[in-house]
C-alpha cells in the first residue's frame, strides 16, 4: 500500500514539473476556473437547502412579503452558482485543451531533440531504444493518455477535491465533525481503489506490449492493401482471424483475471465500509431530525449525497493521471539509451574538410555493434584511391553496408581509423564531413515530397536551385517523365496528396541517383552507391552502374554490391570476406588470379546463364 502511495506521489510530482511548459499565466488561468469549479456546487448545494428551507415560511407570507423576496434571492444565487458551473466548464475544457497540447508539443519536442542529437545511429538501432521511441512517440502524438493529459487531469482534481472539502465542511458545521470525517475516509478509501487500481492495470497491460505489438500487427494486415491480394488468393481470411482472436484471448485473460484482483473483493469491502458508515449517519440524522430545521435537514442530506457521489472514478483525471505519464517515462528511457551510446567526441583539429587528392583508407579497423559479440571487421586494411571508381563486392554479410556506416560517421570504429589523406576523419566536425559526402542506401527513401524536392535533399542548402535540379533530372532520363506529370517538379510523389503522383521503382531509383548528382554538383566528393539496385535484375543493374559511373567521371565514386558480374567496368575492385579484404585489383587481374573473385564471379554468371537459357526455352516451348 505504501509503495502504491510513494509511486502516486512521484508521478503527480513529475507531472507538477511539466506545468510551467504550458506557460505560467495559462496554468494560473486554469486553476482558477477549476477552483471556482469546485467551489460553485458547495455553492449550489448550500442555497438550494435555504431555498427549500424557507418554502414554507414564504409561502404563509405571500408574494409580497420580506420572506417571498429571500426565497427569491436565494433561489437566484442557487440559479447563478447553477448557470455559472455551465458557462465555466467549456472555458475549462478549452483552457485543459491549450495546456495538454502545448506540454505534449514541448514533450514531442524533448523526444525530437534527443532522437536527433546523436550523429550516428547507434540509438536508432538500438530495440530497447526503439520500443520506447515508439511508445513515446505513439502516446504523445495520438494518445489519449499523454502527459499534456496528465497535466490537465491533475489539474482538474482541484475542482473534485475543492467540492470534496466544501461538503465535508457543510456536513461537519452543520451537524457533526465526526461524520464528515467519516464520510471523507469513506470518498478516499474509494478513491485510493480506483487510482491504485489503474496503475496496477495499467502495470499489468505494459508486460503485456509484446501481444499488443501482434494484435496491432494483424489489424494491419487485414486492414491494409499490401497483404490484400495474398489474403485473397491463398485464402488466409479464416487463418487469420484465427490467429487474431486467440492472440486477442492470450491479451485479455490476464487483463480480466488482474481487473478481478484489483477491482472485485476490495471494493466489496470498500462497499461494505461506505454502506455501514453511510447508514449510521442517515440514522442519526433521522434520529435528530426534530432538532434541525428544514434547512438544515435538507443540508446535511445533500451535502452528504454530493459527498458519496465524489467517491466515484474521474473520467478526466483517473486515468489520465494514472498512466498518463507513461508517455514521458518513455521519453526520458529513450533519451538514457540516446546518452549511453554517445562516445566521447574526438577532439576536432580542422575546422574544414580539404579536397581529397590522395585516398580514404581504413587502417586496421575493428567495428562491432554495440550489444554484440561478434566483430564485423577486425584488423581492416582499405584503400580507396581519390578520383577513381571502387567497387566493393561480397556475400551477404561481408561488412559491406557496415563500411559505408563507418565512412559516413554513422558510426566510430571500436579500434583502428578512417583517414582521408593521412588525416583521422574523426579531426573534421561530422557534419562538415558529411557536406563532402553523397550516399544512396539500398533502402534509400522516398520522400512524400515534390520531385524538386527529392532531387534538391541531396544538398539541403540548394533547394532553391531549380536549373540544376532540371540538369540532373535530364541527365539521369527523367525529364520526360517529370514533365508528364501534373504538376512538373513541383508533383508530390504520394498518390494520397493533391496532384500527387507515384513513380515506378526504376523511375525511383532514378531520382535516387539524381539526387546523389546533385549533391556531387554542390560540394560532395565521395559517392556511394550501396545497393541502391538489388532489387533489379542483373542486366538492369550492370546498365544502372555503368551510367552512374559515366555520369560522376572524375568523381571519387564507392559502388556496394553482391553481384560481381555489374561491378567489373570499376577502376578497382575490393572483395570483402569475413570482415576483411580478401582480395583486391582490376577485373581481368582478379579473374586471372584465379581465386576468390573468380570462383563468384563464374558462379553468378553459370547461375544468369541457366536462368536465361531456361527463359528461352520455355519462350521456344
Amino acid at each position: 500500500m505504501w509503495d502504491v502511495a510513494r509511486e502516486q506521489f512521484a508521478a503527480r510530482r513529475e507531472i507538477v514539473r511539466l506545468l510551467p511548459r504550458a506557460g505560467r499565466p495559462l496554468v494560473a488561468a486554469l486553476v482558477g476556473v477549476d477552483l471556482l469549479l469546485g467551489c460553485l456546487p458547495v455553492v449550489f448545494t448550500v442555497a438550494t437547502a435555504m431555498v427549500l428551507g424557507r418554502v414554507p415560511a414564504a409561502v404563509a407570507a405571500g408574494l409580497d412579503s420580506g420572506a417571498w423576496d429571500s426565497l427569491v434571492a436565494v433561489f437566484g444565487v442557487a440559479a447563478g452558482a447553477f448557470v455559472a458551473r455551465q458557462l465555466l466548464s467549456p472555458v475549462e475544457r478549452a483552457l485543459g485543451e491549450l495546456v495538454t497540447r502545448r506540454i505534449d508539443g514541448a514533450v514531442f519536442d524533448e523526444l525530437m531533440a534527443a532522437s536527433l542529437r546523436s550523429p550516428g545511429l547507434g540509438p536508432l538501432e538500438d530495440q530497447q531504444a526503439l520500443d520506447a521511441l515508439r511508445t513515446a512517440a505513439r502516446e504523445v502524438e495520438f494518445g489519449v493518455q499523454s502527459p499534456g493529459r496528465a497535466a490537465t487531469g491533475l489539474l482538474a482534481l482541484i475542482a473534485r477535491y475543492t467540492e470534496l472539502v466544501g461538503c465535508a465542511v457543510a456536513v461537519g458545521a452543520v451537524f457533526a465533525w465526526p461524520a464528515a470525517a467519516a464520510l471523507v475516509v469513506i470518498v478516499l478509501l474509494f478513491r485510493h481503489g480506483q487510482r491504485g487500481g489503474l496503475r496496477r492495470y495499467a502495470r499489468t497491460r505494459s508486460l503485456l506490449a509484446a501481444d499488443q505489438r501482434e494484435i496491432d500487427y494483424l489489424r494491419e494486415l487485414a486492414g491494409g492493401a499490401a497483404a490484400g491480394k495474398e489474403i485473397r488468393v491463398f485464402g488466409l481470411a479464416g487463418w487469420l482471424r484465427q490467429r487474431l482472436r486467440d492472440t486477442h484471448f492470450r491479451f485479455l485473460e490476464p487483463l480480466w483475471a488482474e481487473r478481478r484482483r484489483i477491482y472485485l473483493w476490495p471494493f466489496v469491502r470498500f462497499s461494505v465500509a461506505a454502506l455501514a458508515v453511510t447508514g449510521a449517519v442517515f440514522a442519526v440524522v433521522g434520529a435528530t431530525a426534530h432538532e434541525m430545521t428544514l434547512t438544515e435537514f435538507v443540508l446535511v442530506a445533500t451535502a452528504t449525497l454530493g459527498l458519496l457521489r465524489l467517491a466515484e472514478h474521474y473520467p478526466e483525471a483517473d486515468l489520465p493521471t494514472a498512466i498518463g505519464m507513461r508517455a514521458y517515462d518513455a521519453v526520458r528511457q529513450f533519451a538514457e539509451h540516446v546518452d549511453a551510446h554517445e562516445e566521447e567526441p574526438a577532439p576536432v583539429r580542422r575546422a574544414t574538410v580539404p579536397e581529397p587528392v590522395g585516398s580514404i583508407r581504413f587502417e586496421r579497423v575493428g567495428f562491432r555493434y554495440p550489444g554484440q559479440r561478434r566483430a564485423v571487421f577486425d584488423g581492416l586494411d582499405l584503400t580507396i584511391p581519390v578520383g577513381r571508381c571502387t567497387a566493393i563486392v561480397g556475400v551477404n554479410g561481408a561488412g559491406k553496408t557496415t563500411l559505408v556506416k563507418l565512412l559516413a560517421r554513422l558510426y566510430e570504429p571500436t579500434s583502428g581509423r578512417v583517414t582521408l589523406d593521412g588525416v583521422d576523419l574523426r579531426a573534421f566536425p561530422v557534419d562538415e564531413w558529411r557536406a563532402r559526402l553523397s550516399v544512396i542506401f539500398q533502402d534509400f527513401v522516398r520522400y512524400e515530397s515534390s520531385v524538386a524536392d527529392n532531387v534538391g535533399l541531396g544538398a539541403v542548402g540548394f533547394l532553391d536551385d531549380r536549373e540544376a535540379i532540371r540538369e540532373v533530372l535530364d541527365s539521369v532520363g527523367l525529364t520526360e517523365a517529370v514533365d508528364r506529370l501534373p504538376r512538373g517538379l513541383d508533383t508530390p510523389l504520394a498518390r494520397h496528396l493533391t496532384d500527387g503522383a507515384e513513380l515506378s521503382g526504376g523511375q525511383w531509383q532514378r531520382v535516387a541517383l539524381a539526387r546523389a548528382l546533385f549533391a556531387l554538383r554542390h560540394g560532395a566528393r565521395v559517392v556511394v552507391l550501396d545497393e541502391p539496385t538489388a532489387s533489379l535484375d542483373v542486366r538492369a543493374e550492370t546498365g544502372f552502374f555503368e551510367e552512374f559511373a559515366g555520369l560522376a567521371a572524375g568523381a571519387t565514386t564507392l559502388l556496394i554490391s553482391h553481384r560481381f558480374s555489374t561491378v567489373r567496368h570499376a577502376d578497382h575492385i575490393v572483395v570483402l570476406e569475413h570482415g576483411r579484404v580478401a582480395e583486391q585489383g582490376a577485373h581481368a587481374d582478379l579473374l586471372a588470379l584465379d581465386g576468390r573473385y573468380a570462383e563468384l564471379f563464374r558462379l553468378q554468371a553459370d547461375r544468369f546463364v541457366g536462368a536465361a537459357d531456361a527463359a528461352v526455352g520455355g519462350a521456344a516451348g
